[in-house]
């Protein structure tokens, strides 16, 4: 499977950063592309990006200060098939990613994201009271996957939260 590229610039507002692409992802080259991702209509509800953009338009999210990444750049069908080996390595890579294009903002798509990220047992959606990068506040939103069992509503007020922060 391909890799899916950065979505990234310096300065953003926000970067939002994913466990790894899934299958649907590296077939098309666009993040968060699976069918029952939400991720999209979580953005467009939250009215960060203008409307709902399709997975193939994620490239126009830097016009709105907005990009994407992953922890481990390796596409796979689920995050339990990614090694210790490529989270650890992933972390450093984040963290310089961080440190280069200083968002102001990391927001992390599912809790678990940041677990790995962090290495903290207990994580909870939200503002992190301690970013991982002096200058760069991190947030953590619920997966936008399909398999999450939150519900939409519950989901989207992080996402508005977000928004409230960095507009």
């Amino acid at each position: 499977m391909k890799q899916v590229p950065d979505i990234i610039a310096a300065n953003l507002k926000i970067l939002f950063i994913g466990f790894n692409p899934g299958t649907r992802s590296a077939e098309t080259g666009h993040h968060f592309a699976g069918y029952s991702n939400k991720f999209w209509k979580l953005l467009a509800a939250a009215a960060l990006t203008p409307y709902q953009f399709k997975p193939e338009e994620d490239g126009k999210l830097l016009a709105f200060g907005l990009g994407i990444t992953n922890i481990v750049a390796r596409p796979s069908r689920t995050a339990a098939e990614i090694t210790k080996a490529e989270y650890q390595a992933g972390r450093i890579i984040l963290q310089e990613k961080l440190l280069l294009y200083k968002p102001q903002v990391a927001c992390f798509a599912g809790v678990g994201v940041y677990r790995e990220f962090t290495r903290q047992a207990r994580v909870i959606c939200g503002w992190q009271a301690a970013s991982v990068v002096t200058g760069v506040a991190d947030f953590v939103v619920p997966s936008p996957s399909g398999l999450t069992r939150i519900v939409f509503p519950e989901q989207l007020a992080y996402y508005q939260e977000l928004k409230g922060y960095v507009t």
